[in-house]
């Protein structure tokens, strides 16, 4: 066991993989430099300009360079820099990335993993803000991860790459700096959640970054005698329905909180699914459908804070 930041970890699983696999290789803007969240340092002098490549300014130019690089037999990390500039590449992940191993009959396979950090960025604005996981979700044919910690940050990179097929990946913007201890021997699934904390009276469905406010919202409702457990669900797509259920159906009670905009979120699949199966209470908690703004106070009203999750179960229960 090391402790190590969650920029640390990740780079820590690209070595890891690209030491074992010379077809792994990683291109995108700044990577050469280390990337701008230090999430490749020291990669491109250990392996080469060849193997970390740095690309021009064109998201579209860098993801089907991805697509065509995995077809032919690569396995790409290809990085995006914040999800926000992802859009300009959605023709490449949603028509070519995701479709190609149903229309050619598995022919051909893109193991890809593309990397698009999300969340808040603090005074970053509208632009650079974005939390996009349900669109995604919502695109058969890709495999999408929001690793919480330094330890899945490691973990679910090496699986990701290890999958075979197109992997959006979702870190966090403001977890980079996060420390914890990071076990190089452990391993994660894709499709598992991570029970963070048991309890009996309600669940609390979570992910990201939003995990951290979910643990201090937990703290301060069992200061006041209510048991909540959290579930870490790490990767959107697939989700781990078997956990949320069967918690849900332990404590009748579901709370799912997510930093995205409420509106359409993932959220409302889990508890829709959870309504339809278990038939327990449920509700969502996420950002209003407004631009993330920049300046402190309206940025604020974008977050879901601790407080706000502790209200939202204890409201639950009443």
């Amino acid at each position: 066991m090391a402790v190590m930041t969650y920029a640390e970890a990740a780079v820590l699983a690209v070595a890891h993989e690209m030491e074992a696999d010379a077809n792994v290789v990683v291109l995108g803007e700044d990577v050469g430099r280390g990337g701008i969240f230090g999430q490749y340092k020291g990669l491109q002098a250990r392996f080469g300009t060849d193997r970390v490549v740095d690309t021009p300014i064109s998201e579209a130019a860098i993801l089907g360079a991805g697509v065509g690089m995995a077809l032919a037999g690569l396995r790409p990390v290809v990085e995006m820099r914040v999800v926000d500039f992802a859009l300009c590449a959605m023709d490449e992940i949603a028509n070519q990335a995701a479709k190609n191993r149903f229309m050619f009959g598995g022919q051909g396979r893109v193991p890809m993993v593309v990397r698009m950090p999300i969340g808040i960025w603090d005074a970053s604005a509208a632009q650079h803000s974005q939390s996009l996981e349900s669109w995604f979700a919502h695109l058969p044919g890709v495999v999408v991860v929001c690793p919480a910690t330094p330890q899945d940050n490691y973990s679910l990179l090496r699986a990701a790459l290890a999958s075979g097929d197109p992997v959006v990946y979702m870190e966090h913007k403001t977890l980079w700096g996060v420390s914890g201890e990071v076990d190089p021997a452990s391993t994660a699934k894709l499709g598992e959640a991570r029970v963070v904390r048991p309890g009996r009276d309600v669940t609390i469905v979570s992910w990201s970054k939003q995990v951290q406010a979910c643990e201090q919202a937990c703290d301060e409702l069992a200061s006041h005698g209510i048991a909540a457990e959290l579930v870490d669900l790490r990767s959107i797509w697939p989700w781990d329905r078997a956990t949320v259920l069967g918690s849900c159906a332990r404590t009748r009670h579901l709370l799912v909180v997510h930093e995205a905009v409420q509106a359409a979120g993932f959220g409302a699949e889990i508890a829709a699914t959870v309504a339809e199966t278990v038939g327990c209470k449920v509700r969502r908690l996420g950002a209003p459908r407004i631009p993330v703004g920049y300046a402190p106070v309206l940025e604020a009203q974008s977050r879901v804070a601790a407080p706000d999750i502790a209200a939202a179960a204890r409201g639950l229960l009443a």
